[in-house]
Parts: C-alpha cells; sequence; structure tokens
C-alpha cells in the first residue's frame, strides 16, 4: 500500500512494527521514521494499513503542545500549506526526513521530543 509518504522501505519496515507493538517501551521504543513539516515533527513508533489507508501511532511536536496518538496516513498526505501568504511560491506539504534510520526515542536529540519523554516518566 506504498503512497506518497509510505514509500515501499518504509512499508517494508512497518511490518516489523505494527500497531500496539511497542506498548510500555516508553524512551527505549524505536522511531521508525519522521514526518514534518514546517517546525511540526511526527516521530513515527508503530502502524499498520487499515482499508485504503495506514494508520501510524506518532509522538508529535511542534503544535500547541506535544501529545502521542493515531495518525492517518491519507489525512497527513492531505496537508498543504500555501507558501504565497509568507512570500513563498511553494506549496508545503508533510514529507518524511531522508536518510532518517530507525533508532529508540532517547537516542533522537530533539529538545520537545525529549522533554515530553522526560514528562512521561
Amino acid at each position: 500500500m506504498a503512497s506518497r509518504l509510505i514509500t515501499p522501505v518504509l512499508e517494508e519496515i512497518l511490518k516489523s512494527y505494527p500497531l500496539y507493538s511497542q506498548d510500555g517501551k516508553g524512551k527505549d521504543a524505536v522511531c521508525v521514521a519522521i514526518f514534518f513539516i514546517g517546525h511540526v515533527r511526527w516521530f513515527v513508533l508503530e502502524g499498520q494499513p487499515e482499508g485504503n489507508d495506514t494508520t501510524l501511532f506518532t509522538i508529535v511536536c511542534g503544535l500547541h503542545e506535544t501529545e502521542y496518538g493515531y495518525t492517518s496516513v491519507n489525512e497527513m498526505e492531505s496537508v498543504k500549506v500555501d507558501g504565497s501568504k509568507y512570500g513563498v511560491d511553494e506549496i508545503f506539504q508533510v514529507e518524511q526526513l531522508d536518510g532518517f534510520k530507525p533508532v529508540k526515542l532517547k537516542s533522537i536529540p530533539d529538545e520537545d521530543l525529549q522533554a515530553f519523554l522526560h514528562n512521561m516518566e
């Protein structure tokens, strides 16, 4: 079920991390991908196909509050921000961070993420 965000490589990785597979691991949970748009980042922990969509379990940073929860890939792919409102002649979309390799959450140098994980202890 490859899509713009769920590449064949990520689709294969997610087979090892279906929903609920990392429950209770906390900072030792593996982040398998990072999506972003502007300053908003989704740290993907788990996911699996559901109908014509993929549901991901993520930690999202860069909004009003950092939170964790389920995310629809179809909804993420539908997000578009018109850069002309900000003086940029471009339409921005959610993208996957190129070159990211799966790593434990505690190893990711993101201040918002680490503060969120610390508060979860």
